[in-house]
């Protein structure tokens, strides 16, 4: 009923930009906090950035001043701008988002995940 995809990913050089996008569509009531977290090959899950509904942000230090997180409420996106990529920024990214479905209580949903490369 509730489905999160995420897309936009791909090879880019680095000091590239690339935008990231994902959509939620179903039976949706509501959508709390939604945000993006990375894999590196070997590496742990991370936080990349999040957004409140009321548009609080939070972003790991990393990227800070590089990548900016935004949201259309009325699409049910969020968006990932990312700028002056570094090769470190190489990862999968994944959607996640606080989707509450009608008459039901609130879930965390994950997106299947897009691949960003940053070449040299």
């Amino acid at each position: 009923q509730v489905q999160v995809v995420e897309f936009g990913g791909g090879l880019v050089q680095a000091g590239g930009s690339l935008r990231l996008s994902c959509a939620a569509s179903g039976s949706i009531f509501s959508i709390g906090t939604m945000g993006w977290y990375r894999q590196a090959p070997g590496k742990q899950r991370e936080l990349v950035a999040d957004i409140a509904s009321n548009g609080s942000t939070n972003y790991a230090d990393a990227v800070k001043g590089r990548f900016t997180i935004f949201r259309d409420n009325a699409k049910n996106m969020v968006y990932l701008q990312m700028n002056s990529l570094k090769l470190e920024d190489t990862a999968v990214y994944y959607c996640n988002a606080d989707i509450r479905r009608f008459q039901l209580t609130t879930n965390n949903y994950w997106g299947q995940g897009t691949q960003v490369t940053v070449s040299s």
